[in-house]
């Protein structure tokens, strides 16, 4: 039987990343092959590709208003995905055109920190990420050293601290929380949902690859294409993380650049 459900519209508001792997291009290629039509606000412009970046070129922040109001204006938005916010000025702007015309979820994924341990963003930056946008959003997606930095306490090394750390991190406003383990020393990739201060562990396998470029941006673009779709969020958390495994795997099947490359995001069709 042919579903006449129209197909959710979402947003993602984040950096572009001409290597395909992550930013814009990365929650784009979640969207659609998770069932959704996607679209985009830019926010920044990067020299990047597999091995690194090498420059950023932010969006000024009236051209980004731009970009928001003229995209709402005409188009219904079911869900937003929010990657990195640079400054309390970007992150108003977003607060403020989000507020007005109120999609259903809103999806954080606060990128302050790269895979090498960098601090991506500097402290006015992080401050607004967890004043203005983390009250803003339904769920925001941390890895274990960006929940350290919204909290300025050390990273999580265990189970048990990641259940520590939990109540911290909803009490920053967010709607709920979904803490990431992946950077665990551990055989698995636990995941920690807290949802209306319930805590659920969430099963994830270590997939052996060095194709982990974009894999939070995927991730929470995953969640929220299928939260747009009508799914609980358990259900998409769910669904977001098998997907996201099974690109994991068949990453294998791609050959994009010498550095760390993208998973495989339609491999449900290639």
């Amino acid at each position: 039987m042919m579903d006449d459900r129209p197909i959710p519209n979402v947003l993602t508001i984040a950096g572009s990343d001409p290597s395909g792997g992550a930013g814009i291009q990365a929650d784009l290629k979640a969207f659609s092959a998770l069932g959704a039509y996607g679209t985009s606000v830019i926010t920044a412009l990067t020299a990047q590709n597999t091995c690194g970046v090498r420059g950023v070129h932010p969006v000024p922040v009236e051209f980004i208003r731009l970009q928001l109001d003229t995209l709402l204006d005409d188009v219904t938005i079911d869900a937003v995905k929010i990657g990195m916010v640079a400054s309390r000025e970007v992150a108003e702007t977003i607060r403020d055109a989000l507020q007005s015309r109120r999609p259903r979820w809103i999806v954080l994924d606060p990128v302050m920190v790269a895979k090498s341990g960098d601090i991506l963003v500097d402290d006015a930056g992080i401050a607004a990420v967890r004043e203005v946008l983390v009250p803003l959003a339904d769920l925001i997606t941390p890895n274990l050293p960006e929940a350290a930095v919204l909290l300025t306490t050390p990273a999580a090394t265990s189970r048990d601290e990641m259940l520590t750390m939990a109540p911290g991190l909803a009490a920053l406003g967010a709607g709920s929380v979904l803490l990431k383990g992946g950077h665990l020393n551990d055989e698995s990739c636990p995941d920690l949902l807290v949802e209306s201060g319930q805590a659920t562990w969430l099963a994830g396998a270590r997939i052996a690859t060095s194709n982990l470029h974009g894999t939070g941006c995927s991730l929470s673009s995953a969640i929220a294409a299928r939260l747009a779709q009508g799914d609980t969020l358990p259900q998409a958390v769910a669904a977001a993380k098998q997907w996201l495994e099974a690109a994991l795997v068949e990453s294998r099947r791609l050959d994009v650049g010498q550095g760390h490359g993208p998973v495989h995001h339609f491999h449900r069709w290639w």
